[in-house]
């Protein structure tokens, strides 16, 4: 059996009951933590505090090499981690397929999302976000310092009044480049991705930075890009908000939560 768990936001806490418990009875674990991380713990917290040997894949150890984690779901109970909620990427998706391929029962445990928690810290509606994109290191890619794919995104969703969430690229292994390093690690953080919307795309529009979601001591700033752009956001894990059509209520929630001037949605509506 090989079931999936989301280890929620933070640290080794966060993880629902429900994957506390599959992670007591599980035979073996395994992780990924190239899409997301979790930034309070290690994966040494991780494994005193569940009291189990996790052995981290790295992306070929998932994508191309999931072997190992197959053959031994066919005869133990395996879990395998995420950081999050499981399944958002699809990464996971294909190793779930390829387990039921082979007729291996799969389970889903689901924990916390960045982009529940961006709303609700936020106080912008759930219901009213657009397709997320993701902003990367400009060099990861060698074009436009803000790809044409990710501003065509935000628009079609500004043009429909949507709010879009911008995740910021995590690189592993890093070498001098601009963000936070955290052992080894790079992470994007939020007043960098607001600068890059700022010289490229529009140094006006209301931007509502989001630091720390699940930790805490999580932080929501709302501002103009070009503000956002002048601050400091501390620790990672930095999400963006590019706001649509703001309603009264979420207003009302970015200048009581974000301390967003008033001024701002007059500008934006």
């Amino acid at each position: 059996m090989l079931t999936f768990i989301g280890l929620g936001l933070y640290d080794e806490r966060s993880v629902p009951v429900e994957g506390r418990e599959a992670l007591a009875d599980a035979d073996r674990a395994f992780a990924e933590f190239y899409t997301s991380h979790l930034v309070g713990a290690t994966v040494e917290e991780l494994e005193a505090y569940h009291d189990i040997d996790i052995e981290v894949r790295d992306r070929a150890g998932v994508e191309q090499d999931p072997g190992p984690i197959l053959d031994a779901a066919e005869d133990e109970h395996v879990v395998f981690l995420t950081a999050g909620d499981t399944m958002i990427s699809t990464t996971h998706v294909d190793l779930r397929l390829r387990a039921e391929d082979r007729g291996i029962e799969t389970r889903l445990i689901h924990g916390v999302t960045a982009q529940s928690a961006a709303s609700g810290l936020t106080g912008l509606q759930n219901y009213r976000f657009g397709k997320a994109v993701t902003l990367p290191f400009p060099y990861v890619h060698g074009g436009d310092p803000v790809p044409k794919s990710v501003v065509d995104s935000l628009e079609a969703n500004r043009d429909l009044g949507l709010h879009t969430l911008v995740y910021l690229d995590i690189k592993v292994d890093w070498e001098g480049r601009r963000g936070v390093e955290v052992d080894g690690d790079q992470y994007m953080t939020a007043d960098y991705a607001a600068e890059l919307f700022a010289e490229h795309w529009d140094a006006d529009a209301l931007g509502v930075a989001v630091c720390r979601a699940g930790s805490p001591d999580p932080v929501v700033a709302a501002d103009r890009l070009s503000a956002l752009a002048e601050r400091d956001f501390g620790a990672p894990l930095h999400m963006l908000v590019i706001p649509g059509e703001v309603h009264h209520v979420e207003a009302d929630a970015l200048s009581a939560l974000g301390g967003a001037p008033e001024e701002l949605f007059d500008d934006e509506n």
